[in-house]
């Protein structure tokens, strides 16, 4: 497997490469910002990407995506907010955004393949209504569900705290400690910090 964490953009957004290193394929997980950039780092390591996976439908992590001729993937439930600058709050920074790519849904335990790398959708509302974390082995890409030291906001439009803490609880908590977290912001981390930060 080939990963590389980029940080785009003016909220600091986690942006993802994971490739298979056999295929030499790859997906680019919330390509938020800076699609040049991100480009740039795919061509570096040799990889073409088939993909692009949007953890949620927020503008700090769908912003890129119309640079990339490519599928977006994202959970059904936030599928709107690809189409709807107010509900992706692209609309409050007065840079009304809508995604043209062509979309591909996604529903809770779908498996997603990147050459021999599989992962595996597990939906996680609270954050947005189709937040997703996805997992492969021991590493959880989180967006903006979990981070290194917190959970995610819900004080904007649909979110919903007592979802999000469910989510936490049954989805995520549930794994080892040793599971690495890559969130949607901030440090990687794993599952046995993000409880000590939680006191669980």
């Amino acid at each position: 497997m080939i990963l590389k964490r980029i940080i785009v953009g003016n909220f600091f957004t986690n942006c993802y490469i994971i490739g298979c290193k056999k295929e030499k394929l790859c997906a680019i997980i919330d390509p938020g910002d800076e699609a040049e950039k991100i480009k740039k780092i795919i061509e570096k390591l040799e990889l073409r990407p088939i993909m692009i996976i949007n953890t949620h439908g927020h503008f700090d992590h769908i912003g890129g995506n119309n640079f990339f001729e490519l599928p977006a993937y994202i959970h059904k439930n936030d599928l709107v907010f690809l189409k709807d600058p107010e509900k992706n709050l692209s609309s409050f920074f007065s840079l009304p955004y809508i995604c043209k790519n062509e979309i591909v849904e996604l529903s809770d335990g779908e498996k997603i393949q990147i050459g021999e790398i599989i992962l595996e959708v597990i939906h996680t509302p609270g954050h947005t209504p189709g937040s997703i974390c996805l997992k492969f082995n021991n590493i959880l890409f989180t967006g903006d569900t979990v981070f290194s030291d917190g959970i995610g906001r819900t004080d904007f439009p649909f979110g919903n705290e007592e979802m999000l803490l469910k989510s936490i609880k049954e989805k995520i908590l549930i794994f080892p400690d040793n599971i690495e977290i890559y969130p949607g912001h901030g440090e990687i981390s794993n599952i046995g910090n993000l409880k000590k930060w939680l006191l669980i």
